[in-house]
């Protein structure tokens, strides 16, 4: 079974939420047969490339004086996750980073890169919004750091890999992440609790439509090729 996850790593709930999916999938009788993969979905796409703002600053103009409170109910939600915290962080475009993430994806290290990015921001509260920056976590994850900066130095390189992953996104009915999708058929929005994801892996699961066979039997037909060459 397929899980699909679109999240941005500026996204604070995507890290609470993808923490929490990973908590409930590690007790999932099934896990072993559970490929979890993560989608790209830029919440500022507008924002200008290479021009990051604290955090802080950018809750302050939406939200005014309850920004401050709001950050702080998030890092004790996250703190309480054993997941740390800083609330001092810098904001930026992140299509070079899900550019690296489609990148990654090829090497397999897509799901690694991933946790590199979230601790980075979440937990360290560094800059992901430059070349070189992005080039040392790629290596961090695993990756090639040439191979890292000659992505991210191609603006087209795996830009359309981004897009689609956006538009399949809003095709599902995403108007926000995290956004999850179960075995292509049940859609979980939100970072929700442990419970309400195990609840999600047992019915996606449980639902899944079995075999209809037509034609008989293979033994019947004797028209297939059975593993050790038996044809």
């Amino acid at each position: 079974m397929r899980v699909e996850i679109w999240g941005d790593i500026v996204c604070p709930w995507c890290y609470l939420g993808a923490a929490r999916f990973e908590r409930a999938l590690a007790d999932f009788p099934h896990r072993d047969r559970v490929e979890v993969v993560h989608r790209s979905f830029e919440l500022d796409p507008r924002r200008e490339s290479g021009v990051t703002e604290p955090v802080s600053e950018l809750l302050a103009r939406r939200y005014g004086p309850r920004a401050a409170e709001m950050e702080r109910s998030v890092a004790e939600l996250a703190e309480s996750e054993g997941l740390p915290y800083r609330t001092e962080r810098l904001v930026g475009n992140t299509l070079d980073a899900h550019r690296l993430l489609q990148f990654a994806g090829e090497r397999g290290l897509r799901h690694r890169l991933v946790d590199v990015l979230y601790a980075a921001n979440f937990a360290r509260g560094e800059d992901l919004f430059g070349v070189e920056a992005l080039v040392g976590l790629a290596v961090e994850a695993g990756l090639d750091a040439e191979e890292a900066r000659g992505v991210l130095e191609d603006p087209t390189a795996y830009r359309d890999a981004v897009h689609t992953d956006q538009r399949t996104a809003a095709r599902l009915g995403a108007t926000g992440v995290p956004f999850f999708v179960l075995d292509g058929r049940l859609g979980v929005a939100g970072g929700q609790s442990v419970d309400v994801f195990a609840q999600a892996l047992d019915r996606a699961w449980g639902d899944r439509s079995p075999l209809e066979r037509l034609g008989g039997t293979d033994a019947e037909d004797g028209e297939v090729c059975a593993p050790g060459g038996d044809c």
